[in-house]
């Protein structure tokens, strides 16, 4: 399995969050902006607000997972970021996906809005 491409520096962070377009959800919102790479890269932030390293990492795992489940889904060429809210750790799998395909939709990501 190659590992998926993120965003790490914090410009890029800032760049979605200044010039991107967002969509909120109960368990999180997705910024999403174009790249010309050719490949969809995403990014992961979870507020302190939400608890301690170890909950905060387990947001972050959630919501890896559900990026990886749905990254077929997703048209090629996208930044994503994707910000944590309370509802991620509370939530069931299937309302996290629903949640993400939908706001994926919202944002016209999906392949067969193309």
């Amino acid at each position: 399995m190659k590992p998926a491409a993120t965003l790490k520096k914090n410009y890029e962070f800032r760049r979605l969050y200044q010039k991107g377009t967002s969509a909120v959800g109960g368990c999180m919102v997705i910024y999403c902006r174009k790249n010309r790479l050719g490949r969809n890269r995403v990014g992961i932030t979870v507020s302190v607000k939400l608890g301690n390293a170890v909950t905060r990492n387990r947001a972050r795992r959630r919501l890896r997972e559900v990026c990886r489940l749905n990254g077929d889904k997703l048209s090629k060429g996208w930044d994503l970021v994707i910000v944590a809210r309370g509802r991620t750790l509370s939530g069931s799998w299937k309302e996290l996906n629903d949640t993400f395909v939908r706001l994926c939709g919202k944002l016209k990501l999906l392949e067969a809005h193309i």
